[in-house]
């Protein structure tokens, strides 16, 4: 299952963390099918660090460790608002493939911090 976590303070979003494999690939003669699901939530993840950085000029760090699907991305000064933009854009598609999939296969959750 993937998780994927967004932290918020009282300035809005802080970080957010993705983590697993979402095991949605089903098994078939001779291995398993690609996993769609998967393949869609790393896209949509690599697409928003890179639209954050590259696009709206913001300052991440960003670490990562794709044999376990891990990628935590820390926000290091306060969004613009474009940037509060393509990060809502990445949870609402997060929330419709946990909604179409299953939350076996996908998770979402906020939490806030200091």
């Amino acid at each position: 299952m993937t998780t994927v976590t967004f932290e918020k303070n009282e300035h809005g979003y802080v970080a957010f963390t993705c983590f697993g494999h979402a095991g949605f690939a089903k098994k078939r003669i001779g291995g398993y099918e690609p996993d769609i699901l998967c393949a869609a939530i790393s896209a949509l993840t690599e697409n928003v660090v890179n639209g954050l950085e590259e696009i709206a000029g913001e300052q991440l760090t960003v670490t990562q460790n794709p044999d376990d699907g891990f990628l935590r991305c820390e926000i290091n000064s306060s969004l613009k608002d474009s940037s509060v933009l393509l990060i809502e854009a990445y949870v609402l598609s997060l929330k419709v493939l946990s909604e179409r999939y299953g939350t076996k296969y996908l998770t979402v959750n906020f939490k806030e911090v200091r």
